[in-house]
Order: structure tokens, then sequence, then C-alpha cells
């Protein structure tokens, strides 16, 4: 028998290693001979590098970077091994960044948070530091952004400059955009454009107008209505000039709009394309290859509810390795299960069991997080070996 574990994390519990360790430790008390490959997994957000290093035996990096208020600090990205992990062209590496670790809302509080001012730069100093470790492939998570700059300050990092009338460089922050009068990419850094890099985003949003980053996005990270407007409107602006002086259409481009409009910056300055965060993750660890011949799947992360069917681990888990398995048992554990689950089951998730045992506090929850998914992980083993017990001995 062989199960492939290919859980997300547990947020505030459990890394995703963590849990598939967990996982693995409770079947493994029924089936010790069974065959466990485990995959780490996550959907573009907090976590992702650390699964697919995890994921690929690759390993963590630091680089010294620009937070979002411009203070110098220490951000971690990845570069994935050769385990599983699809390679760039030329046998070049893959590099996994989250935007977060270098120009999330975690470096700002309600007392300094300013999106006018907040910049991306970090990210842009960032995804350099991946290119000069050899990178080629770049997956980059884009959310939880303090920022609302369009990723002018990413693609300034890698070298574009943005001029006002004058020649002279704008300050950074999405409330200069609307001095912006001609953008520069002359000194864009070269390997760029040898660079495939994949936005794991599921956000749709375009990047102006009432669903876009300012409108939707600004009031999280501080933004006030009048702010909204001033920012709305030096998106806009920012968005016609790199029409005009790149022929690259971005203002209304679904994702656009994504971590303050660095989608549109991404969009913009490299070759980048966008996806959906789980599906360039399974690709990424080949999980639809490694489930082809496994018996179950079993998946997870902290809650399960209605809005896991928008892309959330556990059903793009369930969709990948359904697709050179269709009669793979999928079962999803959580620490909590919320309403609204009922469409998973149509769409590629057999059971979903939650792991506390009992009325808890948050705190214990998540103190006794592993114990309990290990048990819920050994309780499911041995339904299953009860119903092969029942299929060979009762054939029907």
């Amino acid at each position: 028998m062989k199960f492939v574990i290919a859980p997300d994390s547990f947020k505030n519990c459990m890394t995703a290693r963590e849990a598939a360790e967990a996982i693995r430790s409770g079947l493994s008390a029924v089936f010790p001979d069974a065959e466990y490959d485990m995959v780490p997994m996550a959907d573009g957000g907090e976590g992702t590098v650390q699964a697919l290093v995890d994921a690929t035996g690759g390993t963590l990096r630091q680089a010294t970077v620009l937070d979002p208020l411009q203070r110098s600090v220490s951000a971690t990205y990845g570069l994935l091994g050769a385990d599983g992990a699809e390679r760039a062209g030329n046998g070049a590496t893959t590099a996994v960044i989250e935007m977060a670790a270098a120009s999330g809302i975690g470096f700002v509080n309600e007392a300094t948070e300013n999106p006018l001012a907040a910049t991306t730069y970090g990210t842009g100093q960032l995804i350099r530091a991946a290119l000069d470790d050899g990178a080629r492939r770049i997956i980059i998570g884009i959310g939880g952004s303090a920022t609302n700059d369009g990723g002018a300050g990413m693609a300034e990092a890698l070298g574009v400059r943005f001029l006002d009338a004058h020649g002279n460089a704008i300050a950074r922050g999405g409330g200069a955009l609307g001095q912006l009068s001609a953008i520069d990419v002359t000194g864009l850094d070269p390997r760029i454009n040898a660079t495939e890099i994949l936005i794991a985003s599921d956000v749709a949003n375009p990047l102006t107008g009432p669903q876009g980053a300012s409108a939707v996005f600004g009031p999280q990270k501080g933004a006030t209505e009048a702010m909204v407007g001033q920012l709305d409107a030096n998106l806009a602006h920012y968005a016609a000039m790199i029409s005009s002086q790149l022929g690259r259409d971005v203002a209304r481009m679904p994702g656009a709009g994504a971590a303050g409009g660095l989608g549109a910056g991404l969009l913009a300055f490299t070759n980048a394309s966008m996806r959906p965060g789980v599906e360039i993750v399974a690709q990424t660890v080949r999980l639809a290859q490694r489930a082809a011949d496994a018996d179950y799947c079993i998946t997870g992360e902290g809650g399960i509810d209605a809005q896991t069917q928008h892309g959330k681990t556990p059903i793009g888990v369930a969709r990948a390795v359904r697709q050179n398995n269709p009669n793979i048992g999928v079962i999803a554990l959580a620490g909590y299960v919320g309403s609204g689950i009922g469409p998973l089951y149509d769409l590629g998730i057999d059971a979903i069991f939650g792991i506390v045992p009992g009325a808890a506090t948050l705190e214990r929850a998540l103190a006794e997080g592993a114990h309990n998914l290990r048990r819920t992980a050994e309780n499911v083993a041995r339904l299953i070996a009860l119903c092969d017990y029942q299929c060979h001995n009762n054939p029907q």
C-alpha cells in the first residue's frame, strides 16, 4: 500500500513538513510496511518557501534587503533541490520567494503603516539575490503585502528608473507615482529576460478601479479614503505610462492588483505569468506523477470550510493527484471543519476529519496539534484497514 502525504502547514502550529511527519507517524502505527511519499505543500502564501524547500531537499538562503519602510532586514528565500523539483533549462536552479519576507504587512503596525511610502524594493532585492545564486526560474508568492506601489520598487531594485518631468528619480512608494513622466528600462538586469517567473496568486483583482488594489486592499494597509483615491489615481497614471512607453497593458489584467499592484509590476517588467499558487507548487514537486501509483493521499491544513474550494491546498492537492490516478482515495484532515464543505466532496475530496477531540481553548488546540493530528491519522488508518478486511472477507 502506498500513501502520498501532502498537507499544507497548520498555521501557528505546524509547518507542512511537521504535519506530514505527524500524519505518517499515525498511519505507520497501523501500516508499518506501507510506502510513504512525503510531499509538504503550500498555496503560494505563508509557508511556501519552507514547504518547497522541504519537499525538494533544497536549501534556505538569507539576503539583506530593505523592508517596506526602507529599513535593513534579513529575509529568507529558498533554492529548490533536485528531489522531484522541476528545474529550469540548462540545469539552472529554481528559487522560491515570498514577497512578504521583504515587503510584508508584518513589518508595519498601526503606528508605522503608510501605503503612500511603502515600497516593494526589498522584493526586487530578493529576486536579484536569487539571480546571483543562478536561478533562472523563480516562483514568487505575493500574498500579505504592506505596499501599494504597483511593483515599482521591485523594478527599481532590478535596474529600472522611474523619472519625473525633470529627469529626476521619483521617491519610492505609491504616493509618488503621480509624478512619473518617464520609465527607463535600459538598466534592467539582463538576466531577467532569461528567467521564467511564476507568480503564485489566487487574486484576480485588476490594478485600478472599485475592485482594484487600492480600493479593495488599501484600507487593510492603513489607507484612508483620501489615500485610496490618490493611490488609485497614481496607479492608473503608472499603468498608462507602462502602456504608452513599454507597450504592456496591465491596467485591467486579472491579478494585476495583487499585493498592491506587485502583480502588475511583475507582468510589466519581467517575463512573468500568473497561476494559482497550489497549482504551481503541485507542478514543481511533481505531485501528480508521485501519486500515480498511490492508494491514498492524505492532505489537510489548519481549517477547511467553504473557502477551501477557491484555490486552497486540499482541493488543489485532490485535483493534482487525480490527474493520473482518478481512483485514488483523498482524505483531508483539519484543525477545524467549518460550514459549506459539501461541494468539496464533488471536487475530489472523499472524506474530511477534524482533529480536535473536543472543546478546547485555542492555546490548547495549538499545543496539542501534532498529537491530535497523529491520533486522527491513526484512526483513519484503522478505518482503512477495517474496510480492507471487510472487502476481502465479505466479497459481494
